[in-house]
C-alpha cells in the first residue's frame, strides 16, 4: 500500500534558465557549493553563483557564443559546474568530454560535436592548444583555473561580463542543450542530444518519485547524465547545498568532513563500503554483538521504535554521521548490499536509467517503497513496455517520453535503428515490468547467452549470485561454445586476488549457484591475475 507521505518539491520549471533563476530567488544567499580551494573551504550562495554565471553568459554572448556548441574537459570543480550551468542557461549547447579518453579521442570528440570552445582545467589546456591545426572549428580555449597564462580563464570572463548587456533567453523545448558522448562499454561513442525539455521533465518528475534532502557530497565525474542531471541538476532545483569532491579516492574522508545528507554513487562503492564494513566487524569480533544488535532493531522495528542511530552509531559515523541517504545508479544494486544498509540505519535506493532517456527512467524511494528486488517506480512522464517477452515476462526494456532523446548528433542512421515505428526508444536492456508497474532489469541485450537447448541466460543474473562469495572481487560470466559455434555451458572469468586454488573457486561457485536451475551453472572457472579492464564509469569492458 502506498504511504500518505508529504514531499518536498520545488514549482516545476520549464527551462535551465527558469531553475537557475528559480534556486536564486528562494536560496538568496543559502550556500549552493561548497569546496576546498587553496586549503580553505568556500562558499558560493545561489544569488552569487546566478550572478557569476550571468556574467560569464554575457561575456560569450558578445564574443559571439551564446548559441555555440561549448565543450569542456577537466576534473570535477566549481568552476566546472559555472560552465555548464552558464551555457544551459543561455541559447547554447553543453558538450561534457571525459578527461580519461586519449588526446585523440578528446580531438576527434571536439571536432565531431562542432563544438567552437571550449574549458579545460590545468591538465588538458595543452592539449587543446598544441593540436590547435587539428581543431579548425575552435575559436577561443578558456581556463577553468582561477590563473592560467596560456588562455582566459573563466573568472576573467566573468569580471568583463559585469558591465556588458544581460543575455536574451529565447526558449526552444526541442533545442539541444546536453550533447553527451556514451561510454558504454563497447567503445563506440555516440552524442546523444538531450533537450531542454528532456533535462527539465528529468528533473521535475524525478523529485516527484525521489526525495533529496538539505546537503550532498557530488563525487561522480561531471561528464556522465548521471551526475551532470540527477546529483547537479536535481540539487539546484531543490535547493540542497552541494559539496564538491576533491577526489573519488577521499569520498569517506569527505563524507566525515561535510557531513553530507545524501550522496549519489555507482553499485560499485557501496558494494566497496559494504565489504569493508563486514571485515571490520569480523576483524574486531564483534560479530555476535552485531548479530544482537540487528534482531533487537529489527524486533523494535516492527512496534515503530528505531534504534538504528543509537545501535549502529559507529558505523553511521564513518558516513558523517547525518547521512540519511544513498542514491545507486549506473547497475543494478545487489539486493543483499540493499538490505545490510537499510539494516545499519543507512537507506541505499537503486534505479534505472539511461543517458539516452536524461538518464533517469525509474527509481526507488524511501518515503513510498524501497524495493531492493526492483528498480523502482517509472517517471509519471514516461511509457514503458516489455518488446517480445518470453515465458518469463522478460524482453527488451522500451520507454517513450517527455525524458528519451531527440536523437544522435548527425548519425540518422544510428537513431533509426533505436526507436520503433510508434517512437518507443530501445534501451538494449532486458527486464520485467511486474503487475505493480515497476521493473526488473535482467540483462543487457548484447551479453544474453542462448543455450543450444533454446534457454536464454543473463550474465549479470548469475554475476550477481558469484558477487556473494565474499573473496570474488570481480566476475564476467559468458558462453562456451562447442565446434559448431553452439553454447552449451557457461563459464566464470574471476578476479580474487586473496585465493589461487581454482578447484576450491570452482567449488564455492557451484555451491552458490545451486538455487538456480541447472542450465544456469557454471562448469568452467578462470581465475586473473589482475582486475578487469574498465569505463571511466568503473563498468567491466566485457568484450
Amino acid at each position: 500500500m502506498r504511504k500518505n507521505i508529504r514531499r518536498e518539491c520545488p514549482p516545476p520549471v520549464n527551462s535551465i534558465r527558469e531553475l537557475i533563476d528559480g534556486a536564486a530567488g528562494r536560496g538568496g544567499e543559502k550556500t549552493a557549493y561548497r569546496y576546498k580551494a587553496g586549503g580553505e573551504v568556500k562558499d558560493v550562495s545561489f544569488e552569487q553563483f546566478r550572478v557569476f554565471t550571468d556574467n560569464i553568459g554575457a561575456a560569450l554572448a558578445e564574443m559571439g557564443l551564446d548559441r555555440a556548441h561549448i565543450a569542456c574537459i577537466g576534473r570535477n570543480s566549481f568552476e566546472y559546474i559555472a560552465a555548464y550551468l552558464t551555457v544551459l542557461g543561455g541559447n547554447g549547447t553543453f558538450v561534457p568530454i571525459d578527461k580519461e579518453l586519449t588526446p585523440e579521442e578528446k580531438l576527434h570528440l571536439l571536432s565531431d560535436s562542432d563544438s567552437e570552445a571550449v574549458f579545460c582545467d590545468e591538465k588538458n589546456i595543452g592539449t587543446v592548444l598544441e593540436n590547435s591545426d587539428k581543431l579548425p572549428g575552435i575559436k577561443y580555449v578558456f581556463s577553468l583555473e582561477p590563473e592560467c597564462d596560456s588562455a582566459e580563464t573563466i573568472y576573467s570572463l566573468a569580471e568583463r561580463g559585469k558591465d556588458l548587456p544581460r543575455r536574451e533567453f529565447d526558449y526552444r523545448p526541442d533545442k539541444t542543450k546536453l550533447l553527451i558522448y556514451t561510454s558504454g562499454t563497447t567503445g563506440i561513442a555516440k552524442g546523444v542530444m538531450l533537450t531542454e525539455h528532456n533535462l527539465v521533465s528529468s528533473v521535475c518528475c524525478g523529485l516527484e518519485v525521489s526525495q533529496i534532502y538539505d546537503c550532498g557530497l557530488s563525487v561522480l565525474p561531471y561528464h556522465h547524465a548521471y551526475e551532470a542531471v540527477c546529483d547537479i541538476l536535481v540539487s539546484l532545483h531543490f535547493g540542497s547545498t552541494l559539496c564538491i569532491s576533491e577526489s573519488l579516492k577521499n569520498v569517506v574522508q569527505e563524507m566525515q568532513f561535510y557531513k553530507p545528507s545524501y550522496i549519489y554513487l555507482v553499485p560499485a562503492f557501496a558494494d566497496v563500503f559494504y565489504a569493508a564494513i563486514r571485515r571490520q566487524i569480523r576483524k574486531s569480533g564483534k560479530e555476535k554483538k552485531f548479530g544482537t544488535a540487528v534482531l533487537l532493531s529489527d524486533s523494535m522495528r516492527k512496534v515503530g521504535i528505531d534504534l538504528r542511530p543509537k545501535l549502529f552509531a559507529e558505523i553511521q559515523k564513518n558516513f558523517g554521521g547525518r547521512l540519511k541517504k544513498i542514491v545507486c545508479g549506473g547497475a543494478p544494486i545487489r539486493p543483499e548490499v540493499g538490505r545490510f544498509f537499510d539494516t545499519v540505519g543507512l537507506t541505499l535506493v537503486g534505479g534505472y536509467g539511461i543517458t539516452e532517456c536524461s538518464p533517469l527512467v525509474c527509481v526507488n524511494d524511501e518515503l513510498t517503497r524501497n524495493d531492493f528486488d526492483t528498480c523502482g517506480t517509472r517517471l509519471r512522464c514516461i511509457e514503458w513496455k516489455i518488446d517480445s517477452p518470453d515465458s518469463d515476462g522478460a524482453g527488451e526494456v522500451l520507454v517513450k517520453g517527455d525524458v528519451v532523446m531527440k536523437g544522435y548528433y548527425k548519425q540518422p542512421e544510428k537513431t533509426a535503428e533505436v526507436f520503433t515505428e510508434d517512437g518507443f526508444f530501445r534501451t538494449g536492456d532486458y527486464g520485467i515490468i511486474t503487475p505493480d508497474d515497476r521493473l526488473i532489469i535482467t540483462g543487457r541485450k548484447k551479453n544474453i547467452v542462448v543455450m543450444s537447448n533454446g534457454k536464454n541466460v543473463y550474465p549479470e543474473e548469475i554475476e550477481k549470485y558469484i558477487a556473494r562469495i565474499e573473496y570474488v572481487s570481480e566476475c564476467v560470466v559468458r558462453g562456451i561454445k562447442n565446434s559448431r559455434g553452439d553454447e552449451v555451458g557457461l563459464e566464470a572469468e574471476i578476479y580474487c586476488p586473496e585465493r589461487t586454488d581454482e578447484e576450491k573457486v570452482l567449488a564455492d561457485v557451484q555451491e552458490m549457484l545451486s538455487c538456480l536451475p541447472a542450465y544456469k551453472n557454471v562448469s568452467r572457472v578462470i581465475l586473473r591475475d589482475s582486475p578487469f579492464e574498465k569505463t571511466t564509469s568503473n563498468k567491466i569492458k566485457r568484450q
